[in-house]
């Protein structure tokens, strides 16, 4: 909280005065970021029918939110089990929507593109994750390329590796 309200240019007091508590604040980051996602998504897949051209999306909103929101992204990415109760309850049901939503693309994916594949798609699922959530670590706006060009290359790679499709969409 010291180094919340140090970043922030607020005193500790004035921090307590808007979150009773670290979990609250830690609470808010994350069900709001994850609300945020998830609202994104679905508003950029209506209409988007082609599985793979949803998968595509997907990458864009996620990766396009988080180069903007990268202190979110690893706050999102590491603390979840700081949380207990109603506020991790709520957290990691709004975090399964936003997976389950993922997954079913990647289902659809494989379905359509490798169905005698043996892929186990919770794996799956979680490799693209797993790339898209390590963002944090290594992206500096001010020297790579785009988020879009960024989120295209992730795409086109997970797509090459699950079902081997084209190069489209760079």
């Amino acid at each position: 909280m010291r180094m919340v309200a140090k970043a922030s240019g607020v005193s500790l007091a004035g921090l307590y005065h808007y979150f009773d508590s670290k979990e609250k604040m830690l609470f808010l980051i994350q069900f709001r970021t994850f609300t945020a996602l998830l609202n994104n998504l679905r508003e950029k897949l209506h209409g988007v029918d082609d599985p793979v051209e949803q998968l595509r999306v997907m990458v864009r909103a996620h990766v396009g939110y988080f180069a903007d929101h990268l202190a979110a992204l690893k706050t999102c990415s590491h603390e979840l089990d700081s949380l207990s109760g109603q506020a991790y309850d709520e957290t990691r049901a709004i975090r399964k929507e936003y997976y389950e939503l993922s997954r079913s693309i990647i289902e659809r994916i494989l379905d359509a593109h490798s169905p005698g594949n043996t892929f186990d798609r919770h794996v799956v699922t979680m490799s693209l994750f797993g790339t898209l959530n390590w963002l944090y670590r290594w992206y500096d706006p001010k020297r790579d390329r785009s988020p879009t060009t960024i989120a295209n290359q992730i795409a086109t790679q997970f797509l090459d590796g699950i079902v081997g499709a084209p190069q489209a969409g760079n």
